[in-house]
C-alpha cells in the first residue's frame, strides 16, 4: 500500500497555488522592470526575489514527488530529503547574500522570513525524510508542515518585496528625480531609515 495515498489533494492544491505563484513572480519582475537596475540591486535581488521563487519551486517539487504513484515510501522519502539538504545549503547562500548586499539593510523580519524559516522548513524535511521509515506517518505530516511554510515564506516575501518596490524605490525615485542618472547612485532608505 502506498503510504502517501490520501495525501494527493492536499499536495493537488499546494503544488497548484506554487505554480500559479511562480507564474505571478515573472508578472511582477515585469511590471518592476521598468525601475534602474544596478550592482547593488542586482545584489538584493539574488538575496531577496531569487529565493521566493526557489522556495516555490521547491514545494512544487514536493508536491509533484509525493503525488507520484509510489510502492512504498523510502524513495519519495529520499527525494525530498534530498530537497531539504538543497534547501539548507541555500539557505546559508541566501544568509550570506543578505548579509553582504549593500542596496538595503536588512531588518529582523527579514533575517526571519529569508533566513531562518526557510531554513527551518528545509532542516524539517531533511529529518522527517530520516525518520520516514520508522515514523511515516508523522514523517508525511513533518513534510506537508514544511510544504505549507515555503508556500507561505514565499507569499509573505513576494508582498513584502511588492511592497517595498511600490511603496519605497517609487517614492525615493520620485523624490529623487525620474530620469534613471539621477537615481543610479542613491540607495532607497528601508523602513528602520537605514540606507
Amino acid at each position: 500500500m502506498n503510504p502517501t495515498a490520501g495525501w494527493e489533494n492536499f499536495y493537488v492544491i499546494v503544488g497548484s497555488s506554487a505554480g500559479a505563484l511562480i507564474g505571478l513572480q515573472f508578472v511582477v519582475i515585469t511590471l518592476i522592470a521598468a525601475l534602474p537596475v544596478t550592482d547593488r540591486t542586482a545584489e538584493a535581488s539574488s538575496a531577496f526575489a531569487t529565493p521566493n521563487v526557489i522556495h516555490f519551486c521547491a514545494a512544487l517539487l514536493l508536491a509533484a514527488v509525493l503525488t507520484a504513484p509510489w510502492r512504498g515510501i523510502g524513495a519519495a522519502a529520499t527525494l525530498w530529503g534530498v530537497e531539504g539538504v538543497c534547501g539548507v545549503v541555500y539557505a546559508a547562500i541566501t544568509a550570506r547574500r543578505m548579509r553582504t548586499q549593500s542596496a538595503y539593510h536588512p531588518v529582523l523580519e527579514d533575517w526571519l522570513f529569508h533566513a531562518c524559516l526557510p531554513l527551518a522548513a528545509y532542516t524539517i524535511l531533511v529529518a522527517s525524510a530520516i525518520a520516514a521509515r520508522l515514523h511515516a506517518r508523522a514523517a508525511l505530516f513533518a513534510t506537508a508542515a514544511a510544504a505549507l511554510l515555503l508556500l507561505f515564506i514565499g507569499i509573505h516575501n513576494a508582498w513584502d518585496s511588492i511592497t517595498y518596490h511600490v511603496f519605497t524605490v517609487k517614492r525615493k525615485r520620485a523624490e529623487f528625480g525620474s530620469g534613471p542618472g539621477e537615481y543610479a547612485g542613491k540607495t532607497p532608505r528601508d523602513s528602520s531609515g537605514a540606507t
